[in-house]
């Protein structure tokens, strides 16, 4: 008996060494995997920016190529659905941190009563690159005018190719059909004859445009200056070294760009996401020196960190650095000359936004 129970009592020390010992491997485990969680989680920074083969979204995965090397950010570019739908996103949609949207989106975003108090909820950190408004038809379109009555595609609805089409068809006069489809359904419409032509607002070079390999009569199409159309956009131009299956005509094609900002939510200052951005403005400021390179978009090399962007205020932190830096220390890298045709200007501006 006397050996049953010491045999017993040896069998539930071993039992509970067994199970301390398990206890302490998962406390363990479970720490590991807290502390790791923490750790990759720690600085990241989720940036909406176009759809997929835009100059946005490489905008947005140049910021993660050179600021992940810091080490202490984590930038995550997320394929986008357009400038107003990017808005809405940074306003309602859970970890969005960033994104990237045209100028002329917030204007038609309060003209169009979408969101409200948007002017007041949302900052810009910078301006960012010009995109310009590229019209690709068919060959029998030779003129704007052309264009009358017949089914155009300006993108999908809430896109920055749809709010740039209808203010230019309406500002021109020219009244299409207007269809609401993404870039590539579109071209393959068009190469069709389904379609007389399609719009696609995008920095160039565009992917998009140069890997069309047979155009098969295809060609990009001049929009004319109006006046009423430059009070909102800049003037640009596409040529036949942006685009040598589309442009034949030694001369350039005349177009219309509109500016790009990168806006982030007013956070209230102290907030951890307020402090969170500003950790991205000083990364993305002080940095941009590297953004500048060949690697990179050449969109980067339009970019001047002190341009002001009208009817918007800029992030409190992004104006604090910009008050810190002496003035011929605001555009690192950056040539010493204004814009040429596509407005983007490359000398520092005085001041802060509104």
């Amino acid at each position: 008996m006397q050996r049953f129970v010491q045999a017993a009592v040896f069998a539930v020390i071993v039992w509970l060494g067994v199970a301390v010992t398990v206890e302490a491997q998962q406390t363990e485990a479970d720490a590991f995997v807290y502390q790791t969680r923490s750790r990759v989680n720690e600085g990241v920074v989720r940036i909406i920016a176009g759809e997929w083969g835009s100059t946005s979204l490489r905008i947005a995965s140049d910021l993660a190529a050179v600021l992940d090397q810091r080490g202490d950010l984590r930038i995550l570019p997320i394929v986008g659905k357009g400038s107003v739908q990017n808005i809405t996103d940074l306003l309602y949609l859970k970890g969005i941190d960033l994104c990237i949207i045209q100028e002329d989106a917030l204007d038609y975003v309060a003209r169009n009563r979408i969101h409200t108090t948007t002017a007041q909820r949302l900052r810009y950190i910078t301006k960012l690159h010009n995109e310009e408004f590229h019209l690709l038809v068919r060959d029998d379109i030779r003129s704007f005018q052309d264009l009358a009555g017949q089914p155009v595609s300006i993108g999908p609805e809430g896109s920055g190719s749809a709010v740039a089409a209808t203010a230019a068809f309406e500002t021109l006069g020219v009244t299409v059909q207007p269809l609401l489809l993404d870039h590539v359904v579109a071209l393959d419409k068009l190469k069709a004859g389904e379609i007389a032509g399609l719009v696609y607002v995008t920095g160039k070079p565009a992917a998009f445009f140069r890997q069309i390999d047979d155009p098969g009569g295809l060609h990009l199409l001049s929009v004319p200056m109006a006046p009423a159309l430059l009070s909102t956009y800049a003037p640009a131009s596409l040529d036949h070294d942006d685009y040598p299956r589309l442009v034949d005509d030694p001369q350039a094609i005349e177009t219309f760009a509109v500016g790009t900002v990168l806006a982030v939510y007013n956070w209230e200052p102290g907030s951890v996401r307020y402090r969170q951005a500003a950790r991205f403005v000083e990364a993305l400021f002080g940095d941009f020196g590297n953004l500048l390179s060949e690697a990179r978009h050449p969109k980067w090399r339009e970019i001047n960190l002190a341009a002001d962007v009208a009817g918007w205020t800029r992030f409190a932190a992004a104006q604090e650095w910009l008050d810190s830096q002496p003035t011929a220390d605001r555009q690192p890298g950056a040539p010493d000359a204004t814009a040429g045709e596509t407005g983007a200007s490359l000398a520092p501006a005085a001041g802060a936004g509104q």
